[in-house]
């Protein structure tokens, strides 16, 4: 049997946004509901007047149960962006008529955690985290003007006439829909699900991967029977921007088909925890609050050696075994470069969210003057070494770079922040606006380039390129053609035994310059 698909709009949006979805689904031979939620400008709820999240689960609720009438059909439920919070509210009410739940381009709600907490745009979910704080659950957050889409999701591939009719037919968000906690019992834990992650968003399926590798308790549920994945190339209004390939997704999620993730410890060694690439000196670490230094083994009449400090990518969840601090590509590039005669050091920071890289800026800084305060480290000679997701926190030494700081070292980082991220364009942690800005002088820099990085990373060093470019920066690429982010065993090797070994080469030569 056929099963009926029920898709329910996210934020600001309502049934008409999957009107050339829905037409491939029946074409195809599917029967389709698109649900528009209750709220001002558009459907009067199933609840009654009053408009929260409560009123939007009965609202999907009263859909199912329409879709089933009056053979019992089953449901697949789909839920994008806000819209997942009702769908697995009525799920959870309704799990017996469920066949398969599809997050598209969605977060993973959590029991008591209300929607607020998916609200991309960091100032505006502190802005209304205060007003929920006080008491102020009535009230409407007006929907964006054109050109603000972008800071509730990528509007990669969706045609002008696309945005303008999604702008002209967008509605006021009630408020008490974001500021009401999901209530789950667990009653449809065990129904099937799939996620659809739009790339241009700033996720993929392999990004998903590292993050269930870093051993998240709350990410291991993505690895259980039934979880499957699909990724589309487009922004995050996929049935405006590719209906066609939206249809065709969900059709095969509703088969069951589909991507599916490894549990940690399941498969071939994760790339965080690969080996180093090349032969370092075993030395003792020295911890120290939360800088690990390795000092070189001989000790030499001319005093203090410079130092390299390593600045690990994120988000890692708190509590990850092990902790970044102890990663292999860290400890063995501290190791190397004590090797090369100055002192390597691994900081661990608080990068746990998106929304911690002031905490995380804050834990660099207090390692910077742990190191340079130790006597056998030359305090005026020092290079930064940021990775992957570490890269927004280079901004603030690009825009400020003390004296002492004599290089940046960056590999395959992270160097504006990604769409999904929620960070104004104004932020500080932006490395491409901090160099666009400068009106100084910038530190050299060396940069570890992956030739398979992912094209949304890769949009970000391709414009921090061009901007220090312009900038007439010191900046020195140094490539692997054949890498992905991170490296990892399916890698060529050799071209990271030699990407590695001559990056570091460059900083050595900048810090005993």
């Amino acid at each position: 049997m056929t099963p009926v698909f029920v898709l329910v709009p996210g934020m600001f949006t309502d049934a008409h946004v999957w009107e050339a979805t829905a037409r491939r689904l029946t074409a195809a031979g599917a029967e389709v509901r698109a649900v528009t939620l209750a709220g001002p400008g558009r459907a009067r709820s199933a609840a009654g007047p009053a408009v929260d999240l409560e009123a939007h689960i009965r609202d999907v609720c009263a859909a199912i149960d329409a879709a089933g009438a009056p053979d019992g059909r089953e449901v697949v439920l789909v839920g994008h962006d806000y819209g997942i919070h009702p769908v697995l509210g009525a799920a959870d009410r309704r799990a017996g008529r469920v066949t398969r739940i599809v997050f598209l381009d969605a977060g993973m709600p959590r029991d008591g955690v209300p929607p607020l907490a998916a609200v991309p745009d960091q100032s505006l979910r502190a802005r209304l985290a205060e007003r929920a704080a006080a008491g102020g659950s009535d009230g409407e957050l007006p929907p964006p003007a054109r050109e603000e889409w972008t800071r509730w999701g990528s509007t990669a591939g969706v045609p002008k006439e696309a945005l303008d009719r999604l702008t002209a037919r967008a509605a006021p968000q009630p408020l008490g829909t974001l500021f009401q906690p999901l209530r789950l019992t667990g009653a449809a834990a065990a129904v099937p699900t799939t996620g659809v992650l739009c790339t241009a968003s700033g996720v993929g399926i392999a990004m998903v991967q590292q993050l269930v590798d870093l051993g998240d308790p709350a990410l291991r549920a993505l690895t259980a029977p039934g979880v499957t994945f699909f990724e589309l190339p487009t922004g995050h209004w996929p049935m405006l921007s590719c209906p066609a390939d939206l249809a065709d997704v969900l059709l095969r999620a509703a088969a069951g088909e589909g991507h599916a993730l490894t549990a940690p410890g399941e498969a071939e060694t994760p790339a965080h925890l690969h080996p180093f690439p090349l032969q370092a000196p075993e030395l003792p670490r020295e911890r120290r609050e939360n800088v690990d230094l390795y000092v070189p083994a001989a000790a030499t009449p001319d005093g203090p050696r410079p130092a390299v400090l390593f600045v690990h990518g994120g988000p890692v969840p708190a509590g990850a075994e092990p902790a970044p601090r102890d990663w292999p590509v860290l400890t063995g590039h501290a190791r190397y470069a004590a090797g090369q005669g100055v002192v390597g050091a691994v900081v661990a920071h608080r990068l746990h969210d998106v929304a911690d890289y002031a905490r995380a800026a804050a834990d660099v800084a207090a390692a910077v003057d742990l190191v340079r305060s130790d006597p056998r480290v030359d305090a005026g000679r020092i290079a930064l070494w940021f990775f992957s997701g570490g890269g927004p926190l280079m901004a603030e030494w690009l825009a400020k770079p003390p004296a002492w700081l004599r290089c940046l070292g960056a590999a395959y980082p992270v160097l504006a922040p990604l769409p999904n991220w929620g960070m104004p364009a104004e932020d500080r942690f932006h490395p491409v606006r901090a160099v666009a800005d400068a009106g100084h002088a910038l530190p050299p820099l060396v940069l570890l380039r992956v030739g398979l990085e992912s094209p949304e990373i890769a949009a970000t060093v391709t414009e921090f390129l061009r901007t220090a470019a312009e900038r007439e920066a010191d900046v020195r690429v140094v490539d692997v053609p054949h890498g992905h982010h991170g490296g990892g065993p399916a890698d060529p090797a050799d071209e990271w035994r030699a990407a590695v070994r001559e990056a570091m080469r460059a900083v050595v030569a900048h810090v005993t310059a």
